[in-house]
């Protein structure tokens, strides 16, 4: 039995997470389950679109005033669903973390780095005297290759890449139990990516912390996760072991992201025709089934059942079975007409 299984450190159970529009809400997360435990990374995969930071953020009850949620979340054995905010918002930094998206839109241009940390332990860390709170932020910014002598400037004098560390470092200071890294290496070069996911493993070794990386890049899960959830319109399609999943992908999603991933070699490129649907009104049953190449007419008639793929990944598709819940003729392959009525619904 696997660390997750034994002692989850975190616990996702039918999550739902909706928008409200002033007409039908936005499904941006639609019954997702999943457990992480501690020193696990698990990898978060998926299009544009299909609800992987709406997740990472509904966990950490980072979610505006107008997203109804529903569903559980179990941090360490206390339920975060229906929490008092107050009792939320004081677990988040030393226990919950996050890594943004975007450093530079996420550090104050008006304050220093040294600022910024001063305020994270204040806040976190009453306790915590001058000298202390100095010694363990420049010991933070070590850890990421901050040199001491550039604690006192402010984010517009870092570079990209050197911003990104500063937020990690930020997080990390805390010493957080469960760490939500959302695109940590976007838009910054392989060099420093490679940095980051060092820091990242040697994170989850030396501390055990948990983390869910959440990205496009699949090459990034790959290296760094044990496991690997792959989400398509706000459902999470298929979840496994990172080299099992990878070996033998079940889902038809899985299998074509994977092989529109850019290798050294790669002669042509591949694509997922299409687009991911509207998370307002997304298709009946299968929500893949419009562009899936291995369309069958019960994919867009009932909703597949989650079961185990031969590798021991769980997978929602009905390539899969189970055959008793397969209507007559459900097999058959949707009709080229009845692909395109259905990619335009």
């Amino acid at each position: 039995m696997s660390a997750h299984e034994d002692d989850p450190i975190l616990d996702v159970r039918d999550l739902r997470v909706w928008y409200g529009t002033g007409g039908d809400p936005v499904r941006a997360v639609d019954g997702v389950s999943f457990q992480i435990g501690r020193g696990e990374t698990l990898g978060l995969v998926g299009e544009s679109g299909c609800g992987k930071s709406t997740l990472g953020r509904g966990v950490l009850g980072l979610l505006p005033d107008a997203a109804a949620v529903t569903g559980s979340v179990r941090f360490d054995g206390r339920e975060l669903v229906g929490a008092p905010a107050a009792e939320v918002r004081d677990l988040r930094g030393p226990e919950l973390g996050l890594i943004f998206q975007e450093p530079m839109t996420r550090l104050d241009p008006l304050q220093t780095i040294e600022a910024h940390f001063r305020e994270a332990l204040n806040t976190h860390r009453p306790e915590l005297g001058k000298e202390e709170v100095r010694r363990r932020s420049l010991e933070a910014l070590a850890g990421m290759g901050i040199p001491r002598t550039r604690f006192g400037q402010y984010p517009h004098e870092f570079s990209g890449g050197m911003r990104q560390r500063i937020m990690i470092a930020l997080a990390l200071v805390l010493e957080p139990k469960v760490l939500v890294a959302d695109e940590p290496t976007t838009a910054l070069d392989v060099i420093v990516e490679a940095q980051i996911l060092g820091i990242l493993a040697d994170l989850r070794r030396n501390f055990d912390t948990a983390i869910l990386l959440v990205t496009h890049n699949l090459g990034i899960v790959a290296e760094a996760c044990n496991r690997v959830a792959v989400m398509y319109a706000g459902e999470i399609v298929e979840e496994g072991d990172a080299r099992e999943l990878f070996a033998e992908p079940a889902h038809p999603y899985t299998r074509e992201l994977l092989r529109a991933t850019i290798s050294l070699e790669t002669t042509g490129l591949n694509y997922i025709p299409g687009a991911p649907p509207s998370l307002i009104d997304p298709p009946p049953a299968c929500r893949f089934h419009p562009r899936c190449p291995s369309a069958m007419r019960v994919c867009a008639d009932l909703h597949p059942i989650e079961v185990r793929a031969p590798a021991g990944q769980r997978v929602s598709c009905w390539l899969h079975g189970p055959e008793g819940q397969i209507p007559a003729g459900g097999r058959e392959p949707l009709e080229r007409r009845e692909f395109a009525e259905a990619e335009e619904a």
